[in-house]
């Protein structure tokens, strides 16, 4: 199997006045196409970090990137944002999705910066709803569906581009045990299908459903399972 990602002495430093902090430090990654990967740790370990820097929104301060056989700090920000908008879905534990829209056009989103017709915007949400389960909830709006339905809202959006890698930050956060299961059951379908998942969570339960753990600690990798 191939790699998609590997890092290579990523370190991130922030600095405020005079003051900096090493977040990130040394971190050595390498993942290949079709893994599931959980990434665990304290609050201040790095996590969210690392991911930043995974899903191209963050640049490391020192370090390599390699995506897909494609050195990151080549890319231009028009480059970017079309990976960011391609080759990566995001689902973020607060759900991020449009109040005043509905699941259809919530998924639909990505597509129009993609230059994709309506009709086939329409279309391909249509799939993707249907298969996490929403079929029926085409119309509804936020405010219309429960947490975990959200979530899977939330989630068809993240692969309406058919991106090869997704990456969940506390994907199962603010939702209650019985919803989170069915999320994790729904990576783990994607994950079976080939599509390459890297999330976050600090939840112990939550992280044995990916197939390799990675705890991170004061910006190093501590362990990997």
């Amino acid at each position: 199997m191939s790699l998609i990602i590997k890092l290579s002495k990523i370190n991130k430093v922030y600095k405020t006045g005079e003051i900096s902090f090493l977040a990130l430090k040394n971190i050595n990654l390498e993942v290949k196409k079709g893994e599931f990967i959980a990434i665990i740790g304290a609050s201040g370990s790095g996590k969210s970090t690392l991911m930043n820097i995974i899903g191209l929104l963050d640049h490391p301060t020192s370090g390599t990137y390699i995506l897909d056989g494609q050195d990151s700090s080549d890319f231009g920000e028009d480059y970017l944002a079309k990976i960011r908008n391609e080759k990566i879905g995001f689902v973020f534990q607060s759900f991020n999705l449009l109040a005043r829209t509905s699941a259809w056009d919530n998924v639909a989103l990505p597509l129009i910066y993609a230059g994709i017709s309506r009709s086939q915007r329409l279309q391909r949400a249509r799939e993707v709803l249907e298969r996490v389960g929403l079929g029926d909830k085409l119309e509804s709006h936020p405010n219309q569906l429960s947490g975990g339905q959200q979530q899977k809202v939330a989630i068809a959006r993240a692969l309406v581009n058919n991106p090869e890698l997704i990456l969940a930050d506390e994907p199962t956060g603010n939702l209650d045990s019985k919803s989170g299961g069915e999320i994790m059951n729904l990576f783990e379908k994607l994950s079976s299908e080939g599509k390459t998942i890297i999330m976050i969570t600090h939840e112990a339960t939550i992280a044995r459903h990916a197939k390799r753990v990675i705890r991170l600690k004061d910006g190093g990798i501590q362990w990997r399972q």
